[in-house]
């Protein structure tokens, strides 16, 4: 079955293509598309990854540098230099950049939207992660992976399965073991650690000195940030204190307000209380024990005048989760 797979890929193209493979870069995005150029080299004419916006958080910008991965920008993309395209570890609707082209390849493990259309479809929700797929077919392909390629994919799958504490399968154990004699896990420890840049700390620093405890939430607005991603570090290194079971990080976005969501896990639900919260104000929703909320500025003129200050942010932030989402339990 892989094999017949794995031959349909290969005949989709020609010494004279040149494919460009589309990604919104995570681990597993960035590995899988390294993957899916492995497996075409020599197969074609020539090949491009390109993330379809910059890489901002500290992880993922190590891994790019550390495993030395070529990517090319978006706005230096000339389309019709190409006459294939990809996308890996996404689908078409995922993202308005992925524009309305033709794809000949998409390779994906989340759930089948009902307008992606490929000459070449491979969709597996029920894997953890899409560097799993991608190393089985590296595997029935007879390809040893590099050192780097071995390491961007084992970290995929450590990354997107988060180290199996979430939904995973046997075929990602199986792929994580196999790459694990081919990885050079210095370097994966190096990208693990690597969650902070220096023009960050300010943030951190901003984050610390302004939290309130409600029962057992911790809330903190750290106003303006220049990446949600610094929200998400916040909650989770909030969730790291005893008493706290919740944390409800939010911050100014360009123009939206962006509002992470993160619990231990314990009879909880984060993509309940976000909806609850927000739902009628933006977008909102996840999983039990993580979501987010992304709520624009202008919706929010009736609650929020423009130009509030700080305290009002944080205000409002509380006491919608507090009078829509429900009170919290008291802090043992």
């Amino acid at each position: 079955m892989l094999r017949e797979r794995l031959r349909k890929l290969w005949q989709i193209f020609s010494y004279d293509d040149r494919l460009l493979i589309l990604i919104d870069a995570d681990p597993d995005s960035i590995a899988s598309a390294l993957a899916l150029k492995r497996l075409l080299w020599r197969r074609l004419g020539g090949c491009v990854i390109s993330p379809i916006r910059p890489i901002t958080r500290p992880q993922n910008q190590t891994m790019v540098r550390l495993l030395e991965i070529p990517l090319t920008p978006l706005e230096r993309i000339a389309f019709t230099e190409f006459t294939k395209f990809a996308l890996v570890d996404s689908q078409p609707a995922h993202n308005p950049l992925f524009g309305d082209r033709t794809y000949d390849v998409i390779i994906d493990h989340h759930p089948l939207h009902p307008g992606s259309r490929a000459r070449f479809l491979d969709i597996r929700p029920e894997v953890g992660a899409t560097a799993t797929i991608m190393t089985e077919y590296l595997k029935d392909a007879k390809i040893k992976p590099s050192l780097k390629l071995a390491t961007a994919l084992f970290y995929a799958i450590k990354t997107d399965t988060g180290n199996f504490e979430r939904h995973s399968t046997e075929a990602d154990v199986r792929a994580f073991h196999y790459l694990f004699r081919y990885t050079r896990h210095a370097l994966v420890r190096r990208i693990e650690i690597a969650e902070l840049t220096l023009s960050m700390l300010k943030y951190f620093r901003h984050g610390l000195g302004r939290w309130q405890i409600r029962g057992n939430r911790l809330y903190s607005f750290v106003g303006e940030v220049p990446t949600p991603d610094l929200l998400v570090m916040l909650a989770e290194f909030f969730l790291r204190v005893v008493e706290i079971s919740w944390t409800i990080v939010g911050g100014i976005y360009q123009d939206r307000l962006v509002v992470v969501f993160r619990n231990d896990g314990l009879r909880k639900n984060a993509g309940r209380l976000a909806s609850r919260a927000f739902g009628k104000l933006g977008s909102a929703g996840g999983h039990a024990s993580s979501a987010r909320a992304e709520i624009p500025l202008d919706r929010l003129h009736a609650c929020l005048p423009s130009g509030s200050r700080e305290d009002a942010w944080e205000d409002f932030l509380i006491n919608q989760v507090e009078s829509q989402g429900g009170k919290p339990a008291v802090a043992k």
